[in-house]
């Protein structure tokens, strides 16, 4: 079986994750990989067994190798278009780690210039590879429980705080620099957390007949401002115009967890640990549970890995349902920064 030969620019904590789905990944490769830190790239090189003539130290020379035929760029927010751009430049298909993008300008620029060559585009939302989401869709669809009347959606978790000695608790150390809580480099909940639950109410809304998800209104926003001047706590509300509304809420506060409920008019449907390998779907209908569950210990990730190779494999510049496409990742920036500039 011909594998493709992916590449990854930034080696933090994600590109780790991601890259342990290649051992279970029967179509791909990590052939190549670029850092600047060496102690990253050594453990990289030694964990994944990549030969020494493809790591290179900057992301330029990655892309200027022919043997690389997918980008995944982990880089934090605020580089994801410079490098997506380099890439079309380059004619390397891209996978980028979300949010792809902070602006709606720069995701509509991408979109115009990625339809102008045969690349496959893609978001990486892993969790919407994961084989419960197509359970999720198939009940939604035959309408068993009725029609979809709303949903809720968390992503949420304390990072900011830890527990010490019975119920007190301690603030953690936060780096005022990284990732997580700069604002230059793209951070705060509502980017790192809060587009998982925008992006699958896009999906779920998708899902309805006749309805153009491209209209809608936000509400009902709300968000509390650490002290690094990124939001640690936020919420809004999306109402579609057929009356479907999706509530939102990510927080590195609050740790009420990553669960998702949407409500039909015969029951509802709960999705515990929406976003992991780990996920449950709980479908309630008259009193009675039915528990759906992924029995197959692996990877999240490797899920997705395999989808994209596929694509590419049989020269399709976009995922097959359910992943994301250039078209959702516009909608939900335009969300995302609505939600940001509120």
């Amino acid at each position: 079986m011909k594998k493709i030969n992916w590449g990854i620019i930034g080696l933090g904590n994600i590109a780790k994750n991601f890259s342990e789905g290649f051992f279970e990944a029967n179509n791909s490769k990590l052939l190549a990989i670029s850092s600047s830190n060496q102690k990253k790239k050594n453990f990289f090189k030694q964990k994944f067994k990549i030969d020494e003539k493809f790591i290179f130290k900057n992301y330029e020379d990655l892309l200027d190798c022919e043997d690389v035929e997918v980008v995944y760029i982990t880089l934090p927010n605020n580089f994801h278009y410079q490098w997506i751009d380099k890439c079309i430049e380059k004619n390397k298909n891209i996978l980028v780690e979300k949010p792809a993008f902070i602006y709606e300008e720069n995701a509509k620029d991408i979109h115009k210039k990625i339809q102008s060559k045969n690349l496959f585009f893609s978001e990486g939302y892993m969790y919407r590879y994961n084989p419960l989401i197509h359970k999720l869709v198939e009940i939604i669809k035959n309408e068993e429980l009725g029609k979809m009347i709303s949903m809720k959606s968390n992503f949420c978790k304390n990072i900011l705080t830890k527990k010490k000695f019975f119920f007190f608790k301690k603030k953690r150390k936060i780096d005022e620099n990284g990732r997580l809580f700069n604002k230059q480099l793209g951070g705060g909940c509502i980017l790192d957390l809060g587009c998982y639950p925008i992006s699958l109410t896009l999906l779920i809304a998708s899902l309805f007949k006749d309805l153009d998800i491209n209209n809608f209104e936000l509400k009902n926003i709300k968000k509390e401002i650490g002290k690094t001047n990124v939001e640690i706590d936020a919420e809004i509300e999306i109402i579609f115009e057929n009356g479907f509304a999706s509530k939102v809420k990510s927080s590195f506060k609050n740790p009420i967890g990553s669960d998702t409920i949407i409500f039909f008019e015969k029951g509802y449907v709960k999705i515990n640990n929406t976003w992991t390998g780990n996920t449950e779907i709980l479908k309630f209908r008259n009193g009675k549970k039915e528990l759906f569950k992924n029995n197959v210990n692996r990877n999240i990730y490797s899920y997705e890995i395999v989808e994209v190779s596929k694509s590419i494999l049989e020269n399709r510049n976009k995922p097959c349902f359910p992943g994301t496409t250039i078209n959702e990742t516009v909608l939900n920036t335009k969300i995302l920064e609505s939600w940001l500039n509120a």
